[in-house]
């Protein structure tokens, strides 16, 4: 018997919630099923909510540290769960992956530096390039004959040897792909950057959305002479949905790049000591496990319905099949619309807001990311007005 209610619907309209809540702001209708940014309508944990709840009633948000018991937390899950045994003074927290990205960019390139991201990719990863002045190597992925992406290692070391890329931000599991890079492919790539001395950025945010029957290969495994030139990004934010308290944990196991980037933390005078953020991370390492564990089955039924409700009612809209995340990569190129014109359709007509391909760069033309955290009924919803809407074209 399941423990948690993901069914449940939760309004949020009344809340800040950039997802459902700034409708006129984006300039898209108040009746609009909202599944773009990624975030999850489903309540966190108990056990974070509560410490939330208790914080409030102690009525203190002073300046904050941590003890022990906070790193004992992150230490005990990544073992379980990833067989990652982490070291304490490697870790560095700051507040979110992004900024640690940033941080990363500026303490070890220099501007006009070249930085490969692998695309089509979460969008920031670009807007920090482009702010910090470096150079942005792209990598395209290829869709593969099992309509999922793949790495084309040969042009991706000859980008690297050509272009003189100094950095690599690789997104695993990717977003907005679902793919999880399996050892063979990160091995190929920590030997690429090996070569060429190319430090990693690893975004491991989304590590936990493991759908059942994949297996996530973490990127500190792969090779402990790599480790030497990576920083590893880690977050609960996702996975327990507590984004908004901005709080992630970076595991640098070089020294010397560590202290590269606590200087540069220090010079952009950086705070990740959020007191509600430091116990609810806890709490979650701590007592979130049933909860992930039974929102993973939940999530694996919403992949379930948009795949048979796309074969049977939607052959025209393509599911490149995720491994992990809670987000789904959709190709609608045969409805003969491009990018602007298919957003405006799916806005305006079929009233679903889903996150242009086009965002994310190079191959994401014609292509949509929707969020699949929420309750089954709404993506139903969702998936039953885009029929409807692709019932209304003439499509030959």
């Amino acid at each position: 018997m399941p423990e948690y209610n993901f069914d449940e619907y939760i309004d949020r309209t009344g809340s800040n919630s950039i997802k459902h809540a700034f409708k006129k702001e984006y300039h898209v209708p108040e009746d609009v099923i909202p599944l773009w940014v990624a975030d999850m309508d489903f309540r966190s944990p108990k056990e974070v909510c509560d410490v939330i709840a208790e914080a409030g009633k102690f009525g203190i948000f002073g300046y904050a540290g941590v003890h022990d018991d906070y790193f004992e937390a992150i230490h005990a899950w990544m073992l379980k769960r990833h067989g990652w045994d982490v070291k304490e003074e490697w870790m560095v927290r700051i507040p979110g992956v992004v900024c640690a990205i940033a941080t990363a960019v500026r303490a070890l390139t220099k501007e006009g530096d070249g930085v490969m991201i692998m695309q089509p990719v979460y969008h920031p990863f670009k807007n920090v390039l482009v702010a910090n002045n470096r150079k942005v190597v792209k990598h395209c992925l290829k869709t593969g004959e099992d309509g999922r992406f793949h790495i084309d290692f040969q042009e991706m070391e000859r980008q690297i040897a050509e272009e003189d890329v100094k950095m690599l931000v690789l997104c695993t599991p990717h977003n907005p792909g679902g793919r999880i890079w399996d050892k063979e492919e990160l091995e190929k790539i920590a030997d690429i950057c090996l070569r060429h001395q190319v430090y990693v950025v690893a975004d491991e945010i989304h590590h936990d959305f493991i759908l059942p029957g994949h297996t996530f290969t973490e990127w500190a495994s792969v090779s402990e002479e790599m480790n030497q030139h990576s920083l590893i990004c880690t977050a609960p934010s996702k996975t327990f949905n507590i984004a908004g308290l901005g709080l992630s944990n970076i595991f640098i196991p070089n020294e010397e790049i560590r202290k590269a980037f606590e200087k540069e933390i220090s010079r952009a005078s950086i705070e990740a000591g959020n007191v509600i953020a430091l116990d609810a991370c806890k709490a979650a390492y701590t007592y979130g496990e049933n909860w992930l564990n039974e929102l993973l089955e939940y999530l694996e039924g919403n992949v379930a319905l948009v795949r048979s409700f796309l074969k049977e009612n939607l052959p025209q809209i393509k599911l490149m099949e995720p491994d992990g995340t809670y987000l789904i990569w959709l190709d609608f190129s045969a409805l003969g619309m491009d990018s602007d014109a298919l957003d405006e359709f799916l806005i305006h007509k079929a009233k679903v807001w889903l996150n242009k391909g086009s965002m994310f760069g190079d191959g994401g033309e014609r292509c949509f990311r929707m969020n699949l955290g929420s309750p089954r009924h709404v993506i139903l919803k969702a998936l039953e007005q885009i029929k409807e809407a692709v019932d209304t074209l003439d499509i030959k």
